[in-house]
């Protein structure tokens, strides 16, 4: 199967009966989740976390509680642990999606990008923890290896911060982080831009440098990977699914094979190469079909016992432009369809 294909479907989870909360639950992933939760399972309560009214208020258009009665949208902000404390009563699995993701947003205003990614995330540990949750998972990203960028320092923090809660719960609440790269479609990706430029009759694609490369994952993929991730997890996992590279001028190309490219240079915390694992993580990651699984280097995972998988070897890094999956202009294609769905 090539990773285009490649479902992330197993093993399945059960959410029939569970109370399911998602912070950032408005967001592009949060809105998949929901769709995918609704049509695959009966939960007891599907609740939407965000601070966003308006956001919320069409959400509740596709998604009402008369056609689904498990939904629930709690006004709310992970800056607040009491709000999240009052949210997660009687809830079984929280995925935590909220953060400020745009690099340059949280260059310029770098005390919201803290307050919301690094204590947001010590507030659902100190949330779930307190009111019994059984299993979190948060989302993070490629920038969180090697940062350069507040964001993805921002990010490694909180994977630290989800990864060490196993620690604080002494086993009573397990917490694993999923770590993925550029979601094709998701608002603020080059697709949609490249879309608007198109449609507005532009006349060239802006690319910051010609040698860009990324890893891109549909969010059906994604949306499947976290829900796989919360089958197996046993606390303290970093799990990276294995999804292509391509670089961003093949993506200019086969979007508009007409229209020339311009460079414009490299933006503050941006950077040529992501990587997902790093040759220093690499020592504590063993290798799946499908996935990597980057396995916590602190004493409590002894207790929690290892996966099935295979060691990776000395020197291993998984970046986007020495990964061996690459998506030729075909797959491009299927995937930009993909994304458009």
């Amino acid at each position: 199967m090539s990773a285009i294909d490649r479902t992330f479907e197993e093993p399945a989870v059960d959410l029939d009966g569970k109370a399911v909360l998602i912070t950032g639950g408005t967001g592009s992933f949060g809105r998949a989740l929901v769709r995918t939760v609704l049509d695959r399972f009966s939960p007891a309560r599907l609740i939407v976390f965000s601070r966003d009214e308006m956001k919320q208020y069409e959400m509740a258009q596709e998604f009402s509680d008369t056609r689904y009665p498990c939904m629930r949208y709690f006004i709310g902000d992970v800056r607040d642990v009491d709000r999240l404390e009052m949210a997660m009563r009687d809830v079984d699995i929280v995925v935590h999606a909220a953060a400020l993701k745009h690099v340059g947003a949280a260059e310029y205003n770098p005390f919201e990008c803290i307050h919301t990614n690094v204590m947001g995330a010590e507030n659902v540990v100190k949330a779930a923890i307190r009111t019994g949750v059984k299993k979190v998972i948060a989302l993070s990203t490629d920038k969180a290896a090697s940062p350069i960028n507040l964001y993805g320092a921002s990010k490694l923090a909180s994977d630290k911060i989800f990864v060490a809660a196993n620690n604080l719960s002494a086993g009573n609440v397990r917490f694993a982080v999923v770590r993925y790269g550029n979601v094709v479609g998701s608002r603020g990706s080059v697709v949609p831009l490249f879309r608007r430029l198109i449609a507005e009759e532009a006349d060239h694609l802006p690319i910051t440098d010609e040698r860009m490369t990324r890893f891109w994952i549909t969010l059906r993929q994604g949306v499947s990977f976290v829900l796989s991730s919360l089958a197996t997890m046993k606390g303290g996992e970093i799990f990276v699914p294995r999804i292509p590279s391509t670089k961003i001028t093949d993506i200019a190309r086969v979007m508009a094979p007409h229209l020339p490219i311009k460079v414009i240079g490299i933006r503050p915390g941006e950077k040529l190469h992501e990587a997902m694992i790093t040759q220093d993580d690499s020592r504590n990651t063993v290798s799946l079909p499908d996935r990597y699984i980057i396995q916590p280097s602190l004493g409590f995972w002894k207790q929690n016992g290892t996966p099935v998988g295979s060691p990776l070897p000395d020197g291993f890094s998984y970046a986007s432009d020495t990964n061996e999956e690459w998506l030729d202009d075909a797959a491009l294609g299927r995937l930009l369809r993909d994304a458009a769905i």
